[in-house]
């Protein structure tokens, strides 16, 4: 089973496009070391981010790669005195979890929701979750599901596409009629957070 990092990328404002623009044109060499799932920025939530999302079989292929990308003419793409924070996690997709994306567009934009849990309580949630999700994804689907291992702990991940904010608020509604939804972990519950993306355009899920 693949692995999933996420670098989130604080920017200064008004630096998105030209980091985009910088990113895109710097991608064809990288790539061809491992592949790029996704690219979003944001557009509700925390504001001036970018996420890239990079898929390896395992750390220590991230660890092999990364040393070859230091190789990568071009990489990494400059990005002058834009970023003002840099984040990485690495996440493992649950059993049931799509492939991120499956390479292809599912939707105009994308949530992603990150649930802060108890320590310990993240076999439990993937129980519930396994349970829940089938009837959930009669509706809309989801592109994945994810718990962290490095980076933020007892973290759990889900990533759901939408046409546009009117489809996500109306799925969401329709969601709230389900018996199993959402599932049954709020005791365990810490914190949320969500994210309204927009994937650019070179995005595998664009």
């Amino acid at each position: 089973m693949s692995i999933y990092e996420i670098r989130t990328y604080t920017l200064k404002p008004g630096a998105v496009a030209q980091f985009e623009k910088n990113f895109e044109a710097a991608l064809p060499n990288r790539v061809k070391l491992s592949p790029l799932v996704a690219f979003w920025h944001t557009e509700i939530g925390p504001l001036n981010q970018v996420l890239h999302v990079w898929e390896y079989e395992n750390l220590q292929h991230r660890s092999d790669v990364r040393a070859q990308a230091g190789g990568v003419q071009g990489w990494p793409p400059p990005s002058g005195d834009a970023i003002l924070n840099m984040e990485s996690e690495i996440w493992i997709p649950a059993a049931f979890s799509p492939s991120l994306g499956g390479g292809k567009k599912l939707g105009n934009i994308y949530e992603m929701r990150i649930y802060t849990y108890q320590p310990g309580a993240i076999p439990r949630v993937l129980e519930a979750w396994e349970k829940s999700l089938p009837e959930r994804v009669k509706l809309s689907p989801i592109a994945a599901c994810m718990h962290s291992e490095v980076g933020g702990l007892n973290r759990w991940i889900h990533i759901w596409p939408y046409e546009d904010l009117a489809a996500r608020h109306r799925i969401r509604e329709q969601s709230q009629k389900l018996p199993d939804w959402p599932p049954k972990t709020r005791e365990w519950l810490v914190s949320q957070q969500t994210k309204m993306l927009i994937p650019a355009s070179f995005s595998p899920t664009a």
